[in-house]
């Protein structure tokens, strides 16, 4: 039964995804909250599959013209450091505390994402011809998402508009980011738990969240994205308020 859930909720998950850029934060939560895992494992299994997603993703934005590598790399190579920091910090706090940072990230995202929908940002100055700040951006967010869970983009995309970025420029920024965030944290968090028993795991949960991806790409035109963030920001702000109440 556990196996179906994490089919349907990859596939769900992957398809919000594809759609909005947004909603990746919500697979840890499947995992500890809604099948028992263990945060470490909820952590492994959730950046393996944002690895699939920040990589199609990006894949698409990058077809579009949508990307500059100059800004991603420079961001990405941050991000890396920082989440091999985020995951060697993850072994020195209890349990509980990187339980509470997750719901904490979960809550104000929804958040974020709601104000974002209300107010949408508009680009500021150009200050993404520094490179020593966007280097130092990638280390905080790539160190924030690889300890609490969060996939990247709900995180790294309204920064970069908020320094000058192109909106669409910085969806497809934020989901290669993402790919550099995962990585480092996968292998982290997959050292830490017993790999050879999940395998078979793994591979549905590649597979899964790969298709919801693709599909969520292709309908993404076709569907109000408004609506699905709003939906799903609404769900983590409840979801956020639920798990922090004493």
């Amino acid at each position: 039964m556990a196996i179906i859930i994490i089919a349907i909720g990859n596939i769900i998950i992957g398809g919000l995804v594809g759609m909005t850029g947004v909603a990746g934060f919500l697979l840890p939560i499947l995992y500890t909250a809604g099948l028992g895992y263990s945060t470490t494992e909820g952590l492994a299994f959730s950046f393996l599959a944002f690895i699939i997603s920040g990589w199609l993703g990006s894949r698409h934005y990058q077809r579009q013209g949508l990307m500059d590598r100059r800004i991603a790399y420079l961001l990405s190579g941050g991000s890396f450091v920082g989440a091999i920091l985020g995951v060697r910090l993850n072994l020195l706090l209890p349990t509980s505390w990187v339980q509470l940072l997750l719901y904490l990230v979960v809550l104000l995202s929804g958040i974020a994402i709601l104000i974002q929908q209300r107010y949408p940002p508009k680009p500021g100055v150009d200050h993404l011809n520094h490179p020593i700040l966007l280097v130092i951006l990638g280390i905080v967010t790539g160190l924030i998402c690889a300890l609490s869970g969060a996939g990247g983009p709900v995180l790294v995309m309204p920064l970069l508009v908020l320094l000058g970025c192109e909106p669409h420029a910085a969806v497809g920024i934020a989901l290669l980011n993402s790919v550099f965030i995962s990585l480092p944290a996968a292998v982290g968090y997959l050292s830490q738990i017993q790999l050879m028993n999940t395998l078979p795991l793994l591979a549905i949960i590649l597979v899964t969240h790969g298709l919801g991806v693709i599909i969520g790409s292709r309908l993404g035109p076709k569907i109000d994205g408004r609506l699905l963030k709003n939906g799903t920001a609404i769900f983590s702000i409840i979801l956020g308020c639920i798990k922090l109440w004493p």
